[in-house]
């Protein structure tokens, strides 16, 4: 039997998988509440075409004198809606983050091992409150904590999202229910816990199922998605931007991606698991690279699930009964989020009138020619059934 995996010791939630253990914080201590009062009024400022004047009046505080992960996840979450609200609120994107964002935010990513962008960690798994005492994490009894320009659609397109990762949770666990299977020789174990990864994708696509209900493609394109943008591979901020006051940076222009939904742990993860990466996909080569976007500690949960178990290779050679069929239909669950995911796509981005290079219709938001890539990769997925394609 080999050694079990602790999920918790990498910051992974039994209850709520990636999501953390505990609502995140809707205030910050002290002279930070400051920041707080400036993202409460950033939407009606971003409205009225004054964030920047806004914006230049946020204190530099240090956010290494914030206690706990939770603090500095919200101030994370301020400084990654301050730093976008400032580059993408005027008629031109700004090529330079003033000091006063800059310096606290490159601090508040240090601290956390990301870059200073806003990326899905901080845009969903760390942006969520409940609204009733119902513990539940689903659609219905979750709000945003902060927006852009705010409204019903920009909000139903984050919280779909956050719903999706709390519908993950008994994936992953199921995961590692198959893992232990392999190393324990059991056949029947693996059969049910695969079953119970097919079931559980069948959910999270249900959850996206739902994006239509509430965000509408042409206001996601015109109103949303234009502050998700990065600066790496933007054709509207070629050279990306610079954080000024930033020594570590020396004054040189940085390229960050953006955020971008690739940036979800939950598919790499479930990549690993199954076997799915092919070496010659350019949107799993890519996926790696988004890595450095994700939490350190889901990155090594990854990284240490990943080689763990050869599942796929376990039931090529022994075939057990049941379990191919089993796995085979985790792939095709797979498949089809990946496909419903493309159906997105094409619907909020690719089939958009383009009005501008700073918001393409070609390029996604963290920098990929993302239909291409989309496409590619689902078919690599299909491919890796191992009875009869279906």
């Amino acid at each position: 039997m080999g050694s079990r995996v602790s999920p918790r010791e990498y910051g992974v939630s039994e209850s709520n998988g990636f999501l953390p253990d505990a609502a995140p914080l809707t205030r910050l201590p002290g002279r930070f509440a400051e920041w707080d009062e400036i993202g409460a009024v950033l939407p009606k400022h971003l409205a009225a075409g004054r964030a920047r004047e806004l914006l230049s009046d946020v204190a530099p505080l240090d956010p290494a004198t914030l206690t706990g992960q939770a603090e500095r996840e919200r101030a994370m979450l301020l400084l990654s809606y301050f730093g976008h609200a400032y580059i993408f609120g005027g008629d031109v994107p700004a090529g330079a983050v003033p000091a006063n964002i800059a310096v606290p935010w490159h601090c508040a990513a240090g601290l956390l091992g990301r870059p200073p962008v806003l990326s899905y960690a901080t845009q969903q798994l760390h942006n969520w409150g409940r609204l009733t005492d119902d513990p539940r994490i689903e659609l219905g009894n979750i709000h945003r904590l902060q927006g852009f320009l705010g409204g019903m659609d920009d909000d139903w397109f984050v919280l779909v999202h956050v719903a999706i990762e709390a519908a993950a949770a008994p994936v992953l666990r199921a995961s590692l229910a198959a893992q232990d299977a392999v190393l324990d020789d059991d056949g029947d174990a693996l059969t049910r816990a695969l079953g119970e990864i097919a079931a559980g994708l069948g959910v999270m696509s249900g959850t996206l199922a739902r994006m239509p209900e509430r965000c509408d493609p042409y206001i996601y394109y015109n109103r949303v998605r234009s502050y998700l943008f990065g600066w790496d591979n933007n054709p509207a901020l070629p050279d990306g931007i610079v954080y000024e006051g930033v020594d570590a940076y020396g004054g040189r222009p940085q390229r960050f991606g953006g955020e971008t939904g690739a940036q979800s742990a939950i598919i790499p993860f479930l990549d690993e698991v199954l076997g799915l990466a092919g070496d010659d996909d350019p949107l799993a080569a890519y996926m790696h690279a988004l890595r450095a976007y994700i939490p350190p500690g889901h990155r090594a949960f990854i990284e240490k699930v990943g080689p763990r178990v050869d599942l796929r290779g376990f039931l090529l050679r022994h075939r057990p009964a049941g379990a191919v069929d089993a796995y085979d239909a985790c792939v095709t669950a797979m498949a089809d989020f990946r496909e419903l995911h493309l159906r997105y796509a094409a619907m909020y981005v690719h089939k958009q009138a383009q009005r501008s290079a700073a918001n393409s219709t070609a390029v996604g938001t963290g920098g990929t020619p993302f239909m291409r890539y989309l496409k590619g990769h689902l078919d690599t997925v299909r491919s890796h059934r191992i009875g009869a394609p279906g």
